[in-house]
């Protein structure tokens, strides 16, 4: 049974539409993000399903039950704020019992819990410690423990780690996947960052001006761009035309599309099976990190390459080169 569903849900503010026709079924113990730009409509889902803000129209469900007249509180639903909102005038360990005391748990019950959670998230030896203590990266392990401990059916992340710097950012990702996996928890993080979503998630939604404009496993969503939208935000892709990619590798190529995606590591200096020939002019190489990506210029149209450092072959800049794309690897658009 799916966890959560969404069922031809909109919202709308006066005039403005921010929410189309949104259906997604989420399966219990998934780890699903919503991919997007800022303004696209992701983190309005996250409020309708914390029951922050109403729908305009369409169902809610989370663990089978309609949550149309069921108040914030009664939801079972926690969330986790880029800001991390808590108490400074509270421990690590009071911080995270907070919500175990409101609710009047046993004094026990509280104490294993809280320990457990404090453990998990690697705080042992904070938990003494006030929030002005602690490192950015320490205060969101806080805010997600605090919101883990109440055991939610359902755990809301809403940009969560886009305040913190890269390598902690890159850190807490994974160790926020190891947590989801052992606790088996239903978790939908919001995030603009591709690279983030590919790490944690079982599925991803990439959302764009209030509508799905592709679902499916990171690898489907990487390998398999269905619009110039997703190809462009999701990795980088080169887009062509019919008219600009007939030119490089041959008319009878491109016959079923009217735009085609090909991702910078498929373009080849080496001969491939079953591959496409063009000819194109080196222009600029950038190092990123273990990756060089380079420029290249041919009838009016810029594209890029990427090769692994270590691997990387050198272009002249202005000298044109063959290159070689495999078949299988010219995606068609729609």
């Amino acid at each position: 049974m799916s966890n959560v569903v969404l069922k031809d849900v909109h919202k709308q503010y006066q005039d403005t539409h921010v929410l189309s026709g949104i259906d997604m079924n989420i399966e219990d113990g998934e780890f699903v993000t919503l991919l997007g730009p800022s303004g696209c409509g992701k983190s309005t889902i996250l409020r309708i399903l914390s029951g922050l803000t109403d729908a305009t129209g369409g169902n809610v469900m989370i663990d089978g039950k309609d949550m149309k007249k069921v108040p914030p509180k009664n939801r079972q639903v926690g969330m986790v704020f880029q800001s991390y909102a808590l108490f400074p005038n509270m421990t690590v360990y009071e911080n995270v019992a907070f919500g175990l005391k409101m609710r009047k748990e046993p004094a026990k019950e509280v104490a294993e819990q809280v320990e457990k959670m404090i453990n998990l998230v690697g705080l042992q030896e904070k938990k003494e410690a006030y929030p002005h203590e602690l490192s950015g990266g320490q205060q969101q392990r806080v805010a997600l423990a605090r919101s883990l401990v109440v055991r939610p059916k359902v755990l809301l992340l809403d940009e969560p780690l886009s305040a913190l710097d890269a390598q902690i950012r890159k850190h807490l990702q994974v160790e926020l996947r190891t947590i989801q996996r052992e606790l088996k928890m239903t978790m939908i993080l919001v995030t603009h960052d591709q690279e983030e979503a590919m790490t944690v998630s079982d599925r991803i939604f990439v959302m764009n001006q209030g509508g799905i404009a592709q679902e499916g496993t990171p690898s489907e969503i990487y390998t398999q761009p269905k619009t110039e939208f997703v190809a462009n935000f999701i990795g980088r892709y080169n887009v062509f035309s019919k008219e600009q990619l007939g030119k490089l590798i041959g008319k009878n190529a491109v016959v079923s599309a009217d735009k085609y995606a090909i991702r910078p590591e498929s373009i080849h200096l080496q001969p491939q099976p079953s591959a496409y020939k063009l000819h194109a002019i080196a222009g600029d190489s950038i190092m990123n990190g273990n990756v060089i990506r380079t420029i290249f210029h041919a009838d009016n149209k810029q594209f890029t390459t990427e090769q692994l450092h270590h691997q990387a072959s050198a272009f002249e800049k202005g000298v044109e080169y063959p290159l070689f794309v495999a078949s299988e690897d010219v995606i068609a658009l729609s």
